[in-house]
């Protein structure tokens, strides 16, 4: 097992190993003060994961309520979100006692988001099981829902007390949601760790994700104690989310956030490149580990609908908007950007 220390407005530990989920009752037991756990999963996860964590809470003296919601993006929405707030009244949830986000990362951002916001703020624990969730939406202390106008708008940046990395999770995800978490893990060496995109040009971490996971993550922790709030370093995590935010808008949240996100950086490397500021290789070599990985690179989406639906981007201040920039194989920095010229990244990205 690995442990990754977060020290942010409120410290944890991100714990990284196998069958971690036995021990959540013990882990919860040590940090709080209350005994009653609100796990939150949704329909996928819950057949497979709640009983054996109800299990563990209970057996530390935790007594347990479970709130399942349907899987996927659409049901991170407001109207699921108050009703967890609704359930968490009725279950008599105190500021002493816990939520558990059991889940990926619509779980976490949700239930996050709850925690943030139920008596002005409740604990809560983040056990991710997928890839993309325990690389990087279960740390940081982003939590958020959906809007009709776009992804997020809506949230809150509250620290969980504890995250759990049970890799033994991963085993159960179907082959394209797992490529969604490798489309995270690929955007960690785009912005600023090269000797990651050569590990996984020559290694498949698929087996044995820890060290990967764990490398990750401390990335994450690195740039989130920087800027907890997201003002500056850390909007390199937002390597393909703007566009990508725009694509999974387009395809009415069809498409899953890790495609978009792989087609996301294609398209902005691409624009890097065609503007003189990232070298040529660097998008054939993307565009390969992207292959290798599968995901894909392309999107049937024109410029001008991109374009609208990127205009709701949390990044975007006034007439500028924050786009990260691939300008080297390993390397990407920020630029503001004007509003109008956006759409000339867009066409660019798009090879048009």
């Amino acid at each position: 097992m690995r442990t990754v220390s977060v020290k942010a407005s409120r410290s944890y530990e991100v714990k990284i190993g196998r069958d971690l989920l036995k021990t959540v009752g013990a882990e919860a037991a040590s940090l709080l003060k209350g005994r009653t756990a609100a796990i939150v999963s949704d329909s996928n996860v819950a057949p497979l994961y709640l009983e054996q964590t109800k299990a563990s809470l209970e057996s530390a003296g935790f007594r347990t309520c479970s709130f399942v919601f349907p899987a996927g993006e659409g049901s991170k929405n407001g109207q699921t979100y108050l009703n967890l707030l609704e359930f968490l009244a009725e279950h008599q949830i105190t500021r002493s006692d816990t939520l558990v986000a059991l889940g990926g990362g619509v779980v976490g951002d949700l239930t996050g988001f709850a925690a943030a916001t139920f008596l002005r703020g409740v604990a809560f624990i983040q056990i991710p099981t997928t890839l993309l969730a325990a690389v990087d939406a279960s740390v940081g202390g982003k939590t958020a829902i959906d809007l009709k106008n776009g992804k997020n708008l809506a949230g809150a940046f509250y620290q969980p007390r504890l995250v759990l990395c049970d890799l033994d999770t991963l085993s159960t995800l179907p082959s394209d949601v797992f490529a969604d978490g490798c489309a995270e893990v690929i955007k960690y060496g785009m912005i600023g760790d090269p000797g990651l995109l050569d590990l996984l040009e020559t290694t498949d971490f698929r087996a044995d994700p820890e060290e990967i996971v764990a490398r990750c993550i401390a990335q994450k922790r690195d740039l989130v104690e920087e800027d907890e709030f997201d003002t500056g370093a850390r909007q390199l995590l937002n390597l393909g989310h703007t566009i990508g935010h725009g694509i999974e808008a387009c395809s009415g949240y069809g498409l899953s956030h890790g495609k978009a996100v792989a087609i996301g950086m294609t398209l902005i490397t691409r624009a890097a490149v065609a503007f003189g500021q990232c070298p040529p290789e660097a998008l054939p070599r993307l565009q390969s580990l992207l292959k290798r990985y599968d995901l894909p690179d392309t999107t049937g989406y024109g410029a001008e609908e991109l374009y609208e639906k990127t205009l709701s981007d949390k990044k975007r201040t006034g007439s500028t908007i924050s786009l990260v920039v691939p300008t080297a194989w390993g390397k990407s920095e920020l630029q503001k950007v004007a509003v109008s010229d956006l759409y000339h990244w867009i066409e660019k990205g798009l090879n048009l």
